[in-house]
């Protein structure tokens, strides 16, 4: 039936739209709570310059967790574990919000 491969199409293929460093900063607060839980806003709302360890201190476990719920946001151009693979344990460890909101926007306009 062509109105429910349209449906199904769309599921698969997000349609377009304009992101912003805000609104993928917005996104990424609420992955990290379902990720993380309440206790992520303890200290305030997720800013650019939080870092995942020293301010979230996520857990390995916690980076799985967000890259697939980064696949399910936003689709197969964010691969947040092949740029993670491509870092250094240091730049992994000094990771901030920005720098993943900045790899999302890229990702996502390229």
């Amino acid at each position: 039936m062509p109105g429910q491969t349209s449906s199904h199409a769309m599921a698969e293929t997000p349609a377009p739209v304009t992101v912003t460093r805000e609104s993928v900063l917005a996104d990424l607060e609420r992955i990290l709570l379902e990720v993380v839980g309440d206790d992520l806003l303890m200290d305030g709302p997720l800013e650019m310059e939080t870092s995942f360890s020293d301010d979230l201190q996520l857990e390995s476990i916690e980076f799985v967790a967000l890259a697939e719920e980064l696949l399910n946001t936003y689709g197969e151009k964010v691969d947040f574990v092949t740029w993670m693979s491509g870092m250094e344990l240091d730049q992994v460890v000094s990771l901030t919000a920005g720098q993943v909101v900045d790899f999302v926007v890229a990702s996502l306009e390229a």
